[in-house]
């Protein structure tokens, strides 16, 4: 086999191999050159090389955000590493294991004057969860940070930074390796499965006649047993809200909070507001929940999960430091149902509701909200749905999503960046068909994402064209003025059919609904090369659409 000659690139490595990691995200360049040799020619890695940097470290969280699995990013000296910084920033607040691996100059040569000799150590400081600033030579002292880098990524779920220093010459090969990297073995982490103090909280529970259960971004579809689900969802005292990231189902599940909750007055909220509340997944869509939530507090908060617990509404009275899965095993069977009316009020609202949207949809025009029902309910089966944030997040928390497929979304940061990226990563890491749903500023952002090679063949993307940032047109308080417009907005006249050529993406196009339909079904039969369908709606009237919606579900 062949080996870099730096010996600090060999244990680093080796240690990645020893530990398994296996998915190796390259970024070109020339001081990453003997992590690149070394990588690229051991048979345990499977190694993509992907140019731009922001792109690279998306692809790499859409990886891991699939296989629940480590993988790196590796990258040369300079600003290169701080283009990888978005990616990392998602993964941190979305709990998703991302290795960044940078090549660096060595001590000396920082702060000189010389080419991309950037300060490299602990750039991540704020959105890491542990920093490896390697010496220049190997030693069992680099080699301990980072067996440790590796296994606090797995065991705390967030990013980590490996910096590397090398010295020149760079591309030099051995045949055999001139270290012997220790290897760390952590002491397993036994989960809390049992409750603590459960006597108090099974009393709670038990008196509480009106229990709101709030379900935020879930990456696995089978995090809780049925059995559990059917428990929360046929007890009298029990509204479960979930978003559409959550990817748990149940008939008596409610999966369209803004649908439930924004018509609703002071004494509405009044018939929602709970006594407890329990939380877990992550990051919240909805703004009208947090804004409810915030108002009218429950008297018990109740966050489940293995490591963080955000005050997210300001009510949080207890962490629950275990598995959603495993608080519920403990709970339940000590707890009975609660006499109560919580749950039949608000489905009987809930259900008024899905009869107007209904009713509304059918006799709404070619929209960014028609195209989405239509969009929505043309998904294969069985497949992934990644979608991007802004508004089109939230156009698909409005539309039912058949139970077989699971979605997906950068929440973390929710941020438009990378989203693209990100999609494209995770239908390499799953394997499975996916759908991409993105507006059009989030997609031209991002449209490197389309510059590599590993682009699976039934990845399409689902391009909604407005001509600008729809979001903006949504949020309270904007003007048909130049300033919002050309600031806001971001009005321009851009399509996807000269990057799809460019990318070898087939490419189809809609204005109207027929077309939608047609070109829907070409999307997905055709199979030959990744696909690209662009749908242009009519900026001015969407928002209309939407407020319009809101109105009429009374």
């Amino acid at each position: 086999m062949i080996y870099p000659k730096i010996a600090l690139a060999q244990s680093i490595i080796e240690i990645c191999s020893a530990k398994g990691i296996h998915n190796i995200i390259i970024s070109p360049g020339s001081r990453n050159a003997p992590l690149t040799i070394g990588f690229a020619q051991n048979p345990n890695f499977k190694c993509y090389s992907i140019a731009d940097e922001r792109c690279a470290a998306f692809f790499a969280l859409g990886i891991a955000m699939q296989t629940k699995k480590p993988t790196a990013v590796v990258c040369t000296s300079g600003s290169a590493l701080l283009n990888y910084y978005p990616a990392v920033a998602e993964a941190f607040y979305s709990q998703i294991p991302l290795i960044v691996i940078s090549a660096d100059r060595p001590q000396s040569k920082i702060d000189i004057g010389d080419g991309q000799t950037i300060r490299q150590e602990n750039v991540y400081l704020n959105h890491s969860v542990f920093n490896a600033n390697l010496t220049e030579d190997a030693s069992v002292e680099n080699d301990l940070k980072i067996n440790k880098a590796i296994e606090t990524a797995i065991l705390q779920k967030g990013p980590v930074h490996i910096n590397a220093p090398f010295e020149e010459p760079l591309y030099e090969t051995v045949s055999e390796l001139s270290v012997e990297p220790k290897i760390t073995t952590p002491e397993e982490e036994i989960p809390t499965k049992i409750i603590d103090n459960s006597e108090e909280i099974v009393s709670i529970w038990n008196s509480a006649k009106r229990k709101l259960i709030l379900i935020g971004g879930i990456n696995e579809s089978n995090s809780i047993d049925q059995e559990i689900l059917e428990n929360l969802g046929n007890d009298p005292s029990i509204v479960v809200l979930t978003e559409t990231t959550s990817n748990l189902h149940h008939p008596s599940f409610i999966n369209s909070i803004d649908t439930l909750i924004t018509p609703f007055d002071d004494s509405d909220f009044k018939e929602l507001e709970a006594q407890v509340l329990i939380t877990f997944g992550g990051m919240i869509v909805s703004k009208r929940i947090k804004a409810f939530l915030r108002k009218y507090k429950p008297a018990h908060h109740w966050h489940i999960d293995t490591l963080r617990a955000y005050n997210t509404f300001n009510t949080l009275s207890k962490h629950f430091v275990m598995e959603p899965n495993d608080f519920f095993k403990d709970l339940l069977p000590k707890t009975e149902f609660t006499a109560s009316n919580y749950f039949k009020k608000i489905d009987k609202i809930y259900s008024l509701r899905n009869k107007r949207k209904e009713e509304y949809l059918k006799k709404i025009p070619f929209s960014d909200f028609k195209v989405f029902e239509k969009v929505i309910e043309s998904l294969p089966k069985n497949s992934h749905l990644q979608i991007s944030n802004s508004s089109a997040i939230r156009y698909a928390q409005l539309i039912e999503i058949d139970p077989s497929i699971e979605v997906f979304c950068n929440r973390g940061t929710s941020g438009i960046d990378g989203s693209t990226s990100t999609a494209v990563g995770s239908a390499v890491g799953s394997g499975k068909q996916t759908v991409f749903i993105t507006g059009d500023i989030s997609f031209l952002y991002d449209s490197n994402a389309l510059w590599n090679s590993y682009i699976p063949k039934n990845f399409k993307i689902i391009i909604i064209n407005n001509g600008g940032g729809g979001i903006f047109r949504i949020l309270p308080g904007h003007e048909e003025k130049p300033v919002f417009n050309t600031y806001f907005e971001t009005s321009h006249q851009l399509t996807a059919e000269h990057l799809a050529k460019m990318y070898n993406c087939n490419y189809f196009k809609a204005n109207d609904l027929t077309e939608l339909n047609e070109n829907l079904e070409k999307l997905y039969n055709n199979n030959g090369a990744p696909g690209i369908l662009e749908v242009f709606t009519p900026t001015a009237e969407n928002d209309v659409i939407l407020k319009q919606y809101f109105k009429e579900l009374v």
